[in-house]
């Protein structure tokens, strides 16, 4: 049965967790390591893909670090109050699959089980990319970047937990000009619900993530 392996990290610096996921990857494509799904948080810090258009960036990089990638999409933000996943999968064991779909129906499932209603947007012809997890009102609340190569994947998702989302302010997330991004703690205090802790919130994750590769 497909299964993801759990690996809890704590906060790890960008860069240093880049050059652990190239090893990873290594390390699946040789067979020496299962399929494993990486939970960690950043410390503030923007990404961007090689695509993305200069103007996205903050016009002041001096206060956060501005990293280029090698993933799909385009600028993001990782830092504290957020739960970044890395998955580090071999596709080529479950034939093709549609692994962003995959990834956006298993997070949905998570914050469904969590209490928050959430869908996926389909991308219409010559619009910025609208991959990720939305909420109703089509606020975003985690956002979605991989890369595959050797038939092995790599980077992942990032979901709001308790994310400063006023840092969002600062740059153009995902190309989207008029992207508004939660946090799952602005939403519990929309519902008047209790804000789930980092804890639950990775449960809710390995096992959306898992069932819908199960279901898948």
């Amino acid at each position: 049965m497909p299964h993801l392996i759990r690996v809890d990290l704590g906060e790890v610096d960008y860069d240093t967790a880049v050059r652990e996921m190239a090893g990873w990857a290594d390390e699946r494509r040789a067979g020496v390591a299962p399929d494993r799904l990486f939970l960690l948080s950043h410390p503030p810090v923007i990404t961007y893909g090689r695509r993305t258009p200069p103007g996205d960036l903050p016009a002041d990089l001096s206060a956060i670090p501005a990293v280029m990638v090698d993933r799909g999409g385009n600028a993001t933000y990782h830092g504290p109050g957020q739960l970044v996943g890395y998955l580090v999968m071999d596709l080529r064991r479950w034939g093709p699959v549609d692994v962003v779909r995959w990834l956006e129906l298993g997070l949905i499932d998570a914050l469904e089980s969590l209490g928050f209603a959430a869908h996926r947007r389909d991308t219409p012809p010559g619009s910025p990319s609208l991959v990720g997890v939305w909420t109703p009102g089509d606020r975003k609340v985690a956002s979605i970047g991989m890369r595959i190569r050797g038939g092995v994947t790599t980077h992942g998702f990032a979901l709001n937990i308790s994310t400063d989302l006023a840092v969002f302010e600062r740059f153009v997330a995902c190309s989207l000009d008029d992207v508004v991004m939660t946090s799952l703690h602005e939403l519990a205090a929309e519902q008047g619900i209790r804000p789930p802790s980092d804890a639950e919130v990775r449960d809710a994750v390995a096992a959306g993530l898992n069932a819908a590769l199960v279901a898948g």
